[in-house]
């Protein structure tokens, strides 16, 4: 298991997390808190021995001036117990602003006493006949003994506390919903990446092997023209023809399968109207739009539709299919029907549950109705901002 924190280094088992860097990372990670308690320890100390409001009201700007490099430190600091990265996120400047503060005033001191207090003293325990050579040697056998037993107690303390800090800075730098939304922002940048290349492998299929094949199949057709159909030649000629008229449809319909051109060229209704065309259950479409959508909203709506389309063909068998659907308050609504059986179940694994995913990207949402016995309806929400 790939551990990249120290709480995910406290589920281990105890001698592979004994033998690992996490327990030292963690003390490291603690003693690390004495550098922001610098300043602060400077200012209470010119106070304690001027006694001057001046010395403290200088201090206090000096200390406040600090903030924002402890923030910037803390942030640094964390690589010690917390090895995923932190996102950019809005905001971020106050949060650390709020870090920065806490760390000084609080924190810092917590992480130094806590280090001190589990390695400083569990070092002086076990070299109590050392440090206190008046101790009876009896004692002082009895002390280091139990210094040496407590060893994986105190890793197990460092790290759990260290975990802990870790885990306050990271809610602070960046909360749980920021990281969500730079979650949903990365996945819809790869979606976008993937469309992409999709319309570029689409782009070169049609302007390189298309074409190719069409001057293959052509040329076929003239020699085929050439030799009498009862030749040896002839025969291989018009056999090789046929082959090439079929390589070159099922060419064409991989082409349309990894990007459709009409729906770059002519919208979403077209590109629904020519994938009704092409099912082999009979489809009305009713998809009104008085203006285009963003691309991301036409894609994603093109292959929603494609795919309960291609369900409908091979699992439901339903006689007819309808396809409805209309632009309302800043959203597409989509809804497909069949006459199927229905028993249509998302969590079942389906490629419903494909399409959900593709759904929440752009922030849709698919909800399915399909009693066993039919009719199923699916119907699609994307918003069009």
């Amino acid at each position: 298991m790939l551990v990249r924190t120290a709480p995910e280094a406290l589920t281990q088992r105890p001698i592979p997390f004994l033998r690992s860097a996490w327990p030292w990372r963690s003390l490291a990670y603690l003693l690390a808190a004495v550098v922001p308690g610098l300043p602060v320890m400077g200012v209470v100390a010119g106070v304690a021995v001027t006694a001057s409001p001046a010395v403290a009201v200088a201090g206090v700007a000096v200390v406040a001036l600090l903030t924002p490099v402890v923030a910037r430190y803390e942030r640094w600091r964390l690589r010690l117990v917390d090895d995923v990265p932190l996102p950019v996120t809005p905001g971020g400047l106050r949060r650390e602003a709020a870090l920065g503060g806490v760390t000084v005033l609080l924190l810092w001191w917590l992480d130094v006493v806590m280090a001190l207090f589990a390695a400083v003293g569990l070092v002086l325990l076990i070299l109590t006949p050392v440090v206190q050579p008046t101790v009876s040697v009896p004692v002082g056998l009895a002390a280091s003994g139990l210094g040496v037993l407590l060893v994986p107690v105190a890793a197990y303390t460092l790290t759990a506390w260290a975990g802990a800090r870790g885990a306050m800075t990271r809610a602070i730098l960046a909360p749980q919903a920021a990281e969500l939304s730079e979650v949903l922002r990365s996945r819809a940048r790869l979606v976008d990446a993937f469309e992409t290349e999709r319309r570029r492998i689409e782009r070169d299929l049609h302007d390189g092997a298309q074409q190719r094949l069409v001057a293959l199949t052509m040329s076929l057709g003239i020699a085929r023209l050439d030799l009498p159909d009862d030749t040896p030649a002839g025969r291989l000629v018009a056999r090789a023809h046929d082959e090439a008229k079929q390589a070159l449809a099922e060419l064409r319909a991989l082409i349309r399968g990894v990007h459709s051109q009409v729906l770059t060229d002519r919208g979403l209704p077209a590109a629904v109207r020519d994938v009704a065309g092409r099912s082999p259950v009979p489809v009305e479409v009713e998809l009104a739009l008085e203006e285009r959508l963003p691309p991301a909203v036409e894609v994603t709506a093109y292959y929603v539709v494609t795919e309960a389309l291609t369900n409908v063909a091979r699992h439901s068998g339903a006689s007819a299919a309808r396809v409805t659907g209309r632009a309302e308050g800043g959203t597409l609504l989509v809804e497909i029907r069949d006459d199927g059986r229905g028993g249509a179940d998302p969590g079942r694994g389906s490629g419903l549950t494909g399409l959900a995913d593709r759904l929440a990207v752009v922030g849709g949402r698919l909800s399915v109705s399909s009693p066993a016995g039919g009719p199923t309806l699916v119907r699609v929400e994307i918003p069009c901002a």
